[in-house]
């Protein structure tokens, strides 16, 4: 019988090829979306980087699950990374509620500012206690109200129409404080809730009110920019925590330039919603009086503080920065 020696077993294993570890990754938006693309170029450079070691492969749609799901999924290792909306993730790690008081960037560069820097990594220490380690940070545009009824300019224009917003009690809040009355509700099925009247407005950005086709029942967008909230690209803590740091340094890195091109995608995707909302006949409106919706959160950010004191610097450093 033919047996091969120590040596030569040792020289065949170093010969091999070394199997490709898939990483799933989830995505809720459908293909073509900024995200999504920008996904789709980080799997190809970490595939190239790691010379085929690591594969992500991309699974466009929420195919593997509503956002909730995949993210206890992904802490369980059944997915390996995810692009996830720091919204849904406060139940989960409070710290990122934070990310979700209304009015706490003044705009996408101050957000840029804050989540690229000190602020970024003391979010990123909070996800990783949970399971979830943050690579880079994406855009998701600011979002404002739109509704079926008339153009909102004031908060007095809020009072007795109904909006979904997203399934976070600060969501709840900043709807009531402003007059109007809060629906949490899936996103999925918010254009027959706005058809048939069940509510009548909602929030979002210009793509996702353009690629929901929410806009052909919703003719009025008022500009409020009252959200701005951050998207990460995460991955597992224990798929990184069994990668090594060679890999991981490739992974980071190929996670970074995905934001980037993410931004600049979201950027461009975003005029090209807002013009063709415009030209199917939306009326568009900025609040002039934005300080009135601002002092109008102060008893949501009063009871945020009150609840969670020991978040109240994390909010003035955010602030702070210019």
């Amino acid at each position: 019988m033919f047996r091969m020696t120590t040596s030569a077993i040792a020289l065949a294993l170093l010969a091999a090829p070394v199997a490709a570890e898939t990483w799933r990754t989830w995505a809720i938006h459908p293909e073509g979306y900024p995200n999504v693309t920008a996904l789709e170029s980080f799997a190809e450079d970490v595939a190239a980087m790691t010379d085929g070691e690591i594969e992500p492969q991309v699974y466009p749609g929420g195919v593997l699950g509503a956002q909730p799901d995949a993210i206890e999924q992904l802490r369980a290792g059944a997915i390996a990374v995810g692009n996830f909306n720091m919204g849904p993730m406060g139940e989960i790690v409070p710290a990122t509620n934070v990310l979700s008081l209304p009015f706490i960037f003044r705009d996408v560069d101050h957000m840029h500012a804050a989540m690229d820097g000190e602020i970024g990594q003391r979010f990123s220490d909070a996800l990783s206690e949970e399971g979830i380690v943050a690579l880079s940070w994406m855009d998701s545009g600011s979002r404002s109200f739109y509704n079926t009824k008339k153009p909102i300019q004031t908060p007095e224009d809020m009072a007795g129409l109904k909006f979904r917003v997203m399934s976070n009690d600060l969501y709840v809040q900043m709807v009531d404080s402003l007059g109007g009355n809060a629906t949490p509700m899936a996103y999925g099925e918010v254009y027959q809730s706005l058809k048939t009247g069940v509510i009548d407005g909602a929030e979002n950005n210009y793509p996702s009110f353009e690629s929901s086709n929410h806009y052909e029942v919703a003719k009025y967008y008022s500009i409020t920019n009252h959200l701005i909230i951050p998207e990460c690209i995460c991955v597992a803590k224990s798929v990184w925590d069994e990668t090594s740091p060679e890999m991981q340094e490739m992974v980071r890195e190929a996670a970074v330039a995905a934001a980037q091109e993410q931004r600049e995608l979201w950027a461009e995707r975003s005029d090209a919603s807002k013009q063709q909302v415009i030209d199917s006949g939306v009326a568009v409106n900025e609040v002039t009086d934005s300080a009135a919706f601002q002092s109008a959160m102060e008893p949501v950010y009063a009871k945020f503080i009150e609840a969670n004191p020991d978040l109240e610097q994390l909010i003035r450093d955010i602030q702070a920065i210019e």
